[in-house]
């Protein structure tokens, strides 16, 4: 396989330079896929750090807020929902709840067909803040890749998709569409 480059270096191009030096094993193609995740990661993180912090909200938050605000009404879910979506643990889970809880955000509690769990739903406020912190994050990234051509952003995703599902991230056949949503609850929102 014939390895292409790109014809404008990037800084990730002096990290492997560096490496092909000193470690050249280091310097192969899986160590510069890497770096490059890392830095887009690293420009969209900040891009979203900047956004959010007006709103007085951190990533953890943000990601709790969103991911309630996505799945529909009665835009709730459980706990352990909620941390597989989020990729933290469940003590991080749990201690972004209680953040929340208190700023008025989120409400909690228990599961009246299983004792043993419990479901977190948004508030009348925490739907409010959602919608304007996933508009701030979708802006926030927008102008972040605004330098980047769409045709461009458009293939890197698609590549990056390849790779998640070749290392296992494949969406089961058998999930329901996105789109499907629970049974309306007839409580009120509060």
């Amino acid at each position: 396989m014939k390895e292409e480059r790109a014809t404008v270096p990037d800084v990730v191009d002096e990290v492997m330079a560096d490496w092909r030096a000193e470690i050249p094993e280091a310097a192969e193609l899986p160590g510069e896929l890497a770096k490059r995740v890392q830095r887009l990661a690293s420009i969209l993180n900040e891009a979203t750090d900047r956004a959010l912090a007006p709103l007085g909200l951190q990533k953890a938050e943000f990601g709790v807020l969103s991911t309630l605000r996505r799945v529909g009404p009665p835009y709730r879910l459980k706990p352990n929902e909620l941390t597989r979506a989020l990729f933290i643990s469940s003590g991080g889970t749990s201690n972004v709840l209680r953040r929340l809880e208190s700023a008025g955000f989120i409400e909690r509690g228990d599961d009246p067909t299983d004792q043993r769990s419990s479901w977190v739903r948004l508030t009348r406020e925490g739907v409010r803040m959602a919608e304007q912190a996933v508009q701030a994050w979708a802006a926030a990234q927008t102008s972040a890749l605004a330098p980047v051509p769409e045709r461009a952003a458009r293939e890197a995703a698609n590549r990056l998709r390849e790779v998640l599902v070749a290392l296992g991230d494949a969406r089961p056949q058998n999930r329901a569409p996105s789109r499907t949503r629970r049974r309306p609850d007839t409580r009120k929102v509060g």
